[in-house]
């Protein structure tokens, strides 16, 4: 709850645009430290090295991720969607949404290189459904060579790169107690990822507010209104 005060509490401040977003726990990096990998509005990027990644309300965006110098595991989807031919009923959605299972891909970042997603496309929904189940998708450097080919979600415990000059220890030391509270703790609530902390302010909030309980927008509300 407390965070979700401190983002109120600098409203007014945000920008029309997003920030890149912070893909890991810790201290932001300075420019040239990190890799960065851009994603087009179909793809939604689900986890980076078993980091969770913010839900948008509005999940079409154009956005970019910093990745730290080393293996990087991206989990995402790719949606498409497709008109309905005809009337629909009332309620009805007046679309079709053709969207992949979680696939991954391993890129190994290099600090100061660009990467971007090549996605197969579909003419038809018919097409973009044979797509969907043969689903296969590359990422480039600035240069267009091939750095990854997309796969199918393999679980397993992520090297998880470190952010260069930053003690190692504490990184370590983050990434344990987060594997430890997890196995401790099942049923816990998930924290609040910090890709939610390097948004605008509008973009912040709604962030918070859908992982806020019931309580704590009650709470929220009360002190707003009063």
């Amino acid at each position: 709850m407390a965070a979700l005060f401190a983002v109120v509490a600098m409203a007014g401040c945000s920008t029309s645009s997003f920030k890149q977003v912070q893909t890991w726990e810790g201290p932001e990096a300075q420019p040239g430290q990190v890799a960065l990998l851009h994603k087009p509005g179909s793809v939604q990027i689900v986890s980076v090295n078993g980091q969770d990644m913010a839900n948008y309300l509005t999940d079409d965006l154009e956005l970019t991720y910093q990745l730290l110098p080393g293996q990087n595991t991206v989990v995402f989807t790719y949606k498409t969607i497709w008109a309905k031919q005809g009337v629909v009923d009332n309620g009805e959605s007046k679309v079709h949404v053709v969207e992949t299972d979680p696939q991954q891909v391993v890129i190994n970042a290099r600090a100061g290189e660009s990467y971007h997603f090549v996605l197969p496309k579909a003419e038809t929904r018919s097409e973009a459904e044979r797509i969907r189940q043969n689903f296969q998708a590359k990422v480039v450097n600035e240069q267009d060579r091939q750095v990854a080919v997309s796969s199918e979600v393999v679980k397993q415990t992520p090297q998880l790169p470190t952010l260069p000059g930053a003690p190692q220890t504490a990184a370590s030391a983050t990434a344990g107690a987060a594997a430890g509270a997890a196995t401790a703790s099942p049923s816990a609530t998930p924290a609040v990822p910090s890709a939610a902390n390097n948004l605008p302010t509008l973009e912040g909030l709604k962030v918070l507010w859908e992982r806020a309980s019931t309580d704590e927008k009650k709470d929220f509300l009360r002190w707003a209104f009063q």
